[in-house]
């Protein structure tokens, strides 16, 4: 009989899927890493265990132990599914702007959600990064699992991500694009990949509001880039350890108005229900298409489901209130 001892030996092994109708004037073939189809529906799961497996070897998590986290909703999810099988107690913390299903699907797996303003600076006592840290430190058994700056995020996508895109396209991807929010996965999987190729292209899809592709540009965070937007999951106003600039060979930036609309299109369009993300990704696609020639693979990393949208990006009344028709 097939079948897997624990959801946790679900993860991984996602399908790559042709972009057909929104890619028709790009030249090259476009193929979607399809993360939704993991059992925490997002990427994060592959990293969220990782990150929990290298703890415990280290003696940081010890049984009956609690996890604390920072997170925008699908980390959140992914250590719960690891809580959950591993019997340990979880404490997310998440910032305002993240959708409501994000906060009600966490309690749903028996997370403890606090939610902290976003509109304040990392070092902020309100911020989630430090709300975190410091539950952390007074909860009794607590592990802060900073996936910011834990490498073993970045190893996931080593481990995992990069080999299952280089078999998949049976070595013949010539670029990859992902949005950036941590660094993991573009790291991870550009590590990989050029370990393989160093001619494969890794280009990083920011987002207005974040400073991290003047940062690769530059060396310096831009004060001026920095404020508030809406699009989830990627840009950040800090500089995660996970991020290794050098792998990278580019960014391209997505307003927060292309992202939902892009958003809704991969649903309507290509029957592909994911998350705001995407729609920044295949958006970033778009706008890098001068880089493309026929014969190239590019490969655009989705990172979640729209099912943790449908108040915001799904929903009409929202989407008109914001000016993202």
């Amino acid at each position: 009989m097939q079948y897997a001892k624990n959801i946790l030996e679900t993860i991984g092994n996602t399908p790559l899927v042709k972009i057909n109708t929104l890619t028709e004037e790009i030249p090259a073939l476009v193929l979607a890493k399809c993360e939704q189809f993991n059992p925490g529906n997002s990427v994060k799961d592959r990293m969220a265990i990782k990150m929990i497996e290298d703890a415990e070897k280290a003696g940081l998590l010890k049984p009956g132990g609690t996890i604390v986290e920072g997170t925008s909703g699908n980390t959140g999810m992914g250590l719960a599914l690891g809580a959950i099988i591993k019997g340990y107690k979880l404490i997310c913390v998440i910032p305002d702007k993240q959708s409501q299903e994000k906060i009600d699907i966490l309690r749903a797996v028996g997370a403890e959600v606090v939610v902290c303003p976003t509109a304040v600076e990392p070092e902020d006592p309100r911020s989630y990064y430090s709300v975190s840290h410091r539950l952390a430190t007074e909860t009794p058994g607590g592990w802060y699992v900073n996936q910011y700056h834990n490498l073993s995020n970045r190893e996931a996508h080593y481990m995992t991500t990069g080999p299952e895109i280089w078999e998949q396209t049976e070595g013949k991807i010539t670029h990859f694009v992902v949005g950036v929010g941590t660094g993991g996965t573009i790291s991870g999987v550009g590590k990989y990949l050029k370990e393989k190729n160093p001619n494969i292209k890794i280009w990083g899809v920011d987002s207005y509001g974040s400073t991290l592709k003047a940062y690769h540009e530059t060396g310096q965070i831009n004060p001026d880039d920095i404020y508030p937007y809406i699009t989830e999951g990627i840009g950040e106003d800090m500089i995660p350890e996970n991020i290794d600039f050098d792998l990278i060979d580019g960014f391209v930036k997505v307003t927060d108005k292309d992202a939902a609309i892009y958003t809704r299109k991969l649903a309507k369009e290509e029957g592909i229900f994911v998350g705001n993300s995407a729609g920044a990704a295949i958006k970033g696609v778009l706008l890098l298409k001068e880089q493309f020639k026929e014969d190239d693979v590019v490969v655009v990393l989705f990172h979640d489901s729209g099912s943790r949208y449908v108040g915001k990006f799904f929903n009409e009344k929202w989407i008109t209130e914001h000016g993202f028709q």
